[in-house]
Order: C-alpha cells, then structure tokens, then sequence
C-alpha cells in the first residue's frame, strides 16, 4: 500500500508540474497578445483592429489543437502516454523560446507576424496533445473513490501555468514603458526553456497507466484509434465538445479578453488588471482540488451543472462590476467569476470526460473533445468579445455570449451518466 501511494504521489506531481510548465507557455502568449503583440506584430492603424488580429493569431491555434489532439492520442493509444507527454512538452518547450527570439515587424516586415503565427500553431499541436495525456496519468492511477480529486490535480495545472505567466509578465511590467516593448516581454519566453528541462526530467521518472498495461496485455489497442473513436464515440465527444463551451469560453473572457477591455475600454491601469487576474488565479487553484474532491462525494454532473448554472446567472453582474470602474470592485468581479464561480467546471470536467470513453480510445476520446470545444468556444472568445464591443460598444452582448455558452454545455450534459466511485474500467 505504501509502493502504491507513493506511485500515484509520484504520478499526481509528473501530471501537474508537466501540465503546468505546458500552460505556462501557452498563457504567455494570450496575455502578451493583448499587450505586446499587437504593436510590435500585428500593427494596425486602428488599435482595436491591431488587438483582433494579436487575438487572431490567439485563436488560430486553438483550431490546430484537435490536430494535435487527434496525432499525440493516437500515439497515446496505440505507444503509451508517457512517450506522448514527452514529445508534446519538448514540442511545447521549443516554440515558447523561439518566440522569445523573434525579430519584430519593424525588424523584417511582414514575416515576423508570418513566424510568430506558425510558432503558434506549433505550440497549438502540442497542447492538443498535451491535456489528454496530463488528465489519463491521473485519472488512470486513481482509486475510483478519488478519481474526481486525482483528475482535477492536471487541471490546477492550468490555473498554475497562467499564474506563473502573468506574474512573470507583472515583474517584468515594473520595468519602463520602452524596456518592457523592446525586451521585457521576452525574459519569460525565453527562460522557459529551464522549465521544461525540469518537466521532462520529472516525467522520465514515472510508468505507463494500469488502463494503458491492461489494454496492452488483453490485445485491446486498437489499430486507429480515430477511426474507431468515431465510429462508436460520436456521442460522447459530441458531448464533450458541448460541456466545454461553459468552460472555456468565461475563462478567457475573464483572463485574457479582460486585459483589452479593462485598459482600453473602462482606463485600468495594466498592473492593476494583471494583478487582479493573479489574485483570482491562485484562489480558483486552491478550489480546483476542494471542488474535485467534492464531486466524488455529490457526483461529477452535479457539480458541473452548479457551476455552469452559477456562471450563467454571474455574467451581467460581472460586468456591472467592471463597471463601476474602481480597483476594488475589478478585483472583485474577477475573483468571483475566474476565482470562485469557474473552478467548479474546470475541476471536473476531464474526469467527467475520461469515464465516458472506453480505455483503448480514450486519450483520442477525451483529446476531440476537449480540444474542439476549446477551438469554437475558447480560442474565439477573446477575438468575438472584441468583436462585439467594437460593433455595439457596450457589454451587453458579451454577457449574453457567456450566457449561450451555458446553455449549450448544459444541453450537452443532460443526458451524461454519473460514474463517480465506479471503477473506470468496468463494462
């Protein structure tokens, strides 16, 4: 019993840093887009046209994440997990630098914003790749009486890797206007290549899931996990597409879209918005576990219906908040929504992913539907958010946007079994 625990303790930390460091890069650019890039890469006369198309590029790699969903779960379910996690970490890793390096558009024109965006899609492929991987360690370990609390440990890792990326950009926005442009925003891409060189010396260390070792020894791998995936699990990724949008698209409204519209629209200063969203970030990743751990108590459905119930009637006052145009009340509308309100969803949303599908297409399972989800839902929001107060200038639409995405997400889950304290693997 000791071996065991400290396995699944050995695992639990390979799932969270690896998930950590991945997001950590991948939230670097989100927040930088909104602040950087659209002066030094997508120059436009008009700045709000500038921002749309630093946020273009924002969403344009969420739609090459199911590609790099569908190419790591294939390896994933058909090699193993752990060789998958390498590779989409390493993929990761060497994106994020090169970012850091890349000349500006005054520097050479028109392929700065050509390389920036291709980097971006590199960094789309292995986080497509990444989050299936991440979630199955996990899960897979779990006693099925823990299975809400292990799978909600990879989705701190979100929280933990958008912490560290906006409080490396918070220091480095201490410096002048003028440093920040020129070198400043590229410190954290740049030394997070000693971060991922600590991520894959964690994951060299851990084994192949017992889900992965059983399909192996009974001859259940399958040939194309895709094509079966989609031949027998088109309602459940269907699902799984749907009970993202709740997830995601409140997410980057409220931590990357907010940057835009709180220092342009409403006249906050930077670092108080970037501090705001730190302040509401460590809160959510403290409740991510306490929320996953509850779920294996009322059930996985519960709690994500409570959740995306509470968002739903949280969107208008969320920007009534905002409006009042006071640090205060930024701070506060930010905690309850990103802090309090979102970490329900998040929390048990792979593990509710994860008991739906079979094992030997499960990281092909879990990886559509995640990563689809978050290209119509998520990647998108802060570009439509632009959109929509470009076009109206009010909040007004935005908040109802946040509203339709939980209607979508909870039409999905109506009809989801509960699986909580079952085993995973049972017919």
């Amino acid at each position: 019993m000791k071996a065991d625990t400290k396995i699944t303790g050995r695992v639990l930390w390979a799932s969270l840093i690896g998930s950590s460091i991945e997001w950590f890069d991948y939230f670097l650019y989100g927040t930088v887009a909104a602040l950087v890039f659209n002066q030094l890469f997508f120059p436009a006369e008009d700045p709000a046209v500038g921002t749309m198309l630093a946020f273009a590029s924002f969403a344009l790699s969420f739609f090459i994440r199911p590609f790099g969903g569908i190419i790591f779960s294939h390896i994933g379910d058909k090699i193993g997990r752990k060789q998958t996690l390498v590779l989409t970490l390493s993929l990761m890793g060497g994106a994020t630098v090169l970012m850091g390096l890349l000349p500006t558009y005054q520097a050479i024109g028109v392929a700065a914003p050509i390389l920036m965006v291709t980097l971006r899609l590199v960094q789309g492929l292995g986080i497509g790749g990444e989050w299936g991987g991440a979630m199955l360690l996990a899960v897979e370990y779990a006693p099925p009486e823990r299975r809400g609390f292990f799978g909600s440990v990879p989705q701190m890792g979100v929280t933990i890797g958008m912490l560290l990326a906006t409080l490396a950009l918070t220091v480095m926005s201490l410096l002048p206007d003028e440093d920040f442009l020129s070198w400043g925003w590229r410190v954290p891409f740049v030394l997070s290549a000693v971060l991922v060189f600590l991520g894959l010396w964690i994951r060299k260390g851990i084994d192949e899931t017992p889900s992965f070792k059983k399909n192996q020894a009974e001859g259940k791998v399958v040939a194309v996990p895709l094509l079966e995936t989609l031949k027998n699990h088109k309602k459940e990724v269907l699902v799984a597409v749907g009970a993202k949008f709740a997830e995601t698209a409140p997410f980057y409204i409220m931590s990357t879209f907010i940057v835009f519209y709180a220092t342009g629209k409403l006249a906050f200063d930077r670092t108080e918005v970037l501090n705001a969203v730190t302040v509401a970030t460590v809160v959510t990743t403290l409740l991510i576990p306490v929320m996953g751990a509850l779920s294996d108590k009322i059930g996985r459905k519960t709690v994500y219906v409570g959740g995306t119930l509470l968002m739903i009637a949280y969107a208008f006052p969320y920007f009534w908040l905002l409006e009042a145009q006071t640090f205060p009340m930024l701070m506060l509308a930010t905690v309850v929504g990103l802090g309090v309100i979102w970490a329900p969803t998040t929390a048990v949303l792979g593990t509710m992913f994860s008991e739906i599908f079979k094992s030997n297409v499960r990281y092909t399972g879990i990886s559509l539907g995640y990563q689809i989800g978050a290209a119509l839902a998520g990647g998108t929001a802060p570009l439509v958010a632009t959109f929509l107060l470009r076009e109206f200038d009010s909040y007004v639409p935005i908040a109802a946007y946040i509203v339709f995405t939980g209607i979508v997400s909870l039409s999905a889950v109506w009809a989801v079994r509960e699986y909580s304290g079952k085993g995973l693997d049972d017919e």
